[in-house]
């Protein structure tokens, strides 16, 4: 996938996934609740949204694919729940995305008269097919169409904010908690959901231009903007409208701003409630539709859906069939009830995203390498959870049984058409086969994350990382500790590949450690010989978790690179010290040497290291 969307872009599409019937509907509908205390209770909901945020940031920033929580769930739970990830993502966002076009006809009904429910499905309709067209000629178009209404919608709220200030009275905050502060959670979970679509960009991750560093930046910002927005907006009209006024209606920042404005002020904020219904329409599509693409990269579809166009360079058929499947949802189903299920399943994923983080963590793949850390590991990913899992009961009975059914039937799908197909290795296998049979291990997760991070940090591949690839490394037995032990294996695995006999090898490198010692610093040497023949250079790597001793009285050596060329080979023999000097200045580069149980992960921590490549300034 092609990376096409900036800062600014995804900031945008962030926000204007959280800013719609959260802001523009709910306050009426939790103020018969709560009163002015909402106020309050939006800043609690947006904190309990922080270990999902910071779990989606830090995921996205190691793995930046299409997908987001369900290629993350596949990657650290296996494919069994990332099937049902996959699903659930691209259910709960598709119909969140259906219910926010159905409520364009909530405010324009009272501005057009003789509306009915039937036109403005079809106005719903009519939106989810430009969107789906945007979507297909270009992610780039959609990001720009994203931030012109976006920020048009923040400027409105800004004015209505400001505005609004001179008009407050303070005695609508009184009494602050009408019925009681306990209820304060319980409201502050009805409004949580509002903060759900901040999470959507990890989806389209890999269309971010360098998501390490955009990624954190536009959801840490979007996070801030919004939240900021919805407690001043929600404070801002308790102030301006009486509580019986603002109990019933639907309407209640629109009322608001009639309020300071008459009827100019009623019809821009109904057309800032229109933008916002939009963005977050044309956001959902966009972001859903990376799952199926996703899945069926992974075989848990079929292929049709990978297929992305190579002028477009889009998912045509991924964003199609998402797009269908909102019009069936938008003429067929009651959304306002399915809505419930799908922030269900939002509060479940949530929770899979945070375990996701415990496990690749706890894998200790050495490929995992994120460029932002959630912090305060493990007691914020616990509260998290333990948060979500409250949330979900509070969902109630109904909304967590047909969750439930739709889990068995993606795992029905999973053993009838997945099962076979998919073979990706997960986090969670990692973590059984440290604790009981290493037979189980495989590496082929550890080779696509390292493959992630060469995309991701757009490292092009030179001469030395070839060599490395294709290089033998040696994972040493305690009983060889010393330097002719060490000659002699050297010897023996070059011999076959410089055709040159292992005697003389063994020869040529005890002559050169006679000359003077190859130990570069403490813990690594770097063995180097020039041997017969023309254009051959061989690199054998060995790891001595005891230690070699190359001389009496001296450390062993932990990292051992043993280089062989022939004479014209001899930039090339410089260029691969330079690299090997480079590679272990990395942080933690010994640390993680030690530590790290396969071969496969030596290499990686080898290749995937920062160092100056040839061409590179």
């Amino acid at each position: 996938m092609k990376k096409q969307l900036n800062t600014l872009e995804v900031f945008c599409i962030a926000s204007g996934s959280m800013i719609s019937s959260g802001l523009f509907v709910l306050p009426a509908i939790v103020y018969v609740s709560g009163g002015p205390s909402i106020i309050l209770a939006y800043l609690i909901a947006a904190l309990m949204v922080v270990p999902a945020m910071f779990a989606k940031v830090e995921l996205a920033t190691a793995m930046p694919k299409s997908g987001g929580t369900y290629f993350f769930v596949n990657r650290s739970l296996g494919p069994l729940f990332g099937t049902f990830a996959g699903f659930a993502s691209w259910f709960s966002l598709s119909l969140k995305s259906s219910f926010a076009l159905v409520g364009i006809g909530l405010f324009i009904q009272p501005l057009l008269a003789g509306l009915t429910p039937n036109i403005a499905k079809l106005i719903a309709i009519g939106f989810t097919l430009f969107f789906m067209a945007l979507n297909i000629i270009s992610v780039k178009h959609s990001g720009r169409f994203q931030v012109i209404f976006v920020i048009t919608l923040i400027a409105i709220l800004a004015v209505y904010i400001v505005t609004g200030g001179r008009h407050i009275q303070i005695g609508r905050y009184e009494p602050f908690f009408p019925k009681g502060s306990l209820s304060l959670f319980a409201i502050a979970g009805t409004i949580f959901i509002s903060f759900g679509g901040l999470t959507k960009v990890a989806s389209i991750a890999e269309e971010i231009e360098n998501p390490t560093k955009t990624i954190p930046a536009a959801m840490f910002s979007a996070f801030i903007t919004v939240t900021l927005l919805y407690v001043l907006v929600v404070f801002i009209t308790i102030g301006i409208l009486d509580g019986k006024i603002l109990a019933q209606t639907l309407f209640p920042i629109s009322l608001g701003a009639e309020a300071i404005a008459g009827q100019f002020g009623y019809i821009a904020l109904s057309g800032a409630a229109l933008l916002a219904f939009i963005t977050t329409g044309n956001a959902g599509l966009l972001a859903s539709s990376r799952n199926p693409l996703a899945m069926a990269k992974d075989n848990l579809l079929p292929a049709f859906f990978s297929k992305v166009s190579v002028k477009r360079e889009t998912p045509v058929m991924s964003i199609i069939s998402t797009a269908v499947f909102m019009i069936l949802s938008i003429i067929f189903l009651d959304l306002e009830k399915l809505v419930k299920v799908a922030s269900t399943m939002k509060l479940i994923l949530f929770a899979f995203d945070i375990a996701s983080v415990i496990l690749m963590r706890m894998s200790r793949i050495s490929t995992y390498k994120p460029k932002f850390s959630s912090p305060l590991f493990p007691y914020i990913q616990f509260a998290g959870i333990g948060i979500y899992i409250f949330l979900i009961i509070f969902m109630g009975k109904i909304p967590l049984i047909i969750t439930g059914g739709f889990f068995a039937v993606s795992i029905l799908w999973y053993f009838l058409y997945s099962g076979s197909r998919n073979k990706k290795d997960s986090a969670l296998i990692h973590i059984v086969e440290r604790i009981t049979n290493k037979s189980i291990k495989t590496d082929s997760i550890s080779r696509e994350l390292r493959d992630i991070l060469i995309e991701r940090d757009n490292i092009i591949e030179d001469r030395f990382d070839r060599c490395m690839k294709n290089a033998e490394i040696i994972d040493l037995p305690d009983e060889i500790n010393t330097i002719s032990q060490l000659f002699s294996i050297a010897g023996s695995r070059l011999s076959e590949k410089l055709e040159v006999p292992e005697n003389e090898i063994v020869n040529l490198l005890k002559e050169r450690e006679h000359e003077s010692t190859t130990v570069i610093q403490e813990g690594l040497a770097i063995p180097h010989i020039v041997c017969k023949g023309t254009k051959t250079f061989e690199i054998l790597v060995l790891r001595s978790k005891k230690g070699v001793i190359f001389s009496q009285g001296s450390p062993g050596v932990h990292i051992i690179f043993v280089l062989a060329g022939t004479k014209e080979e001899r930039n090339f023999h410089l260029q691969a010290l330079m690299a090997i000097a480079q590679i272990v200045q990395n942080r933690d580069f010994t640390k993680n040497w030690l530590k790290v149980d396969t071969v496969e992960d030596l290499r990686n921590l080898i290749l995937i290291a920062d160092r100056i490549r040839k061409g590179e300034v």
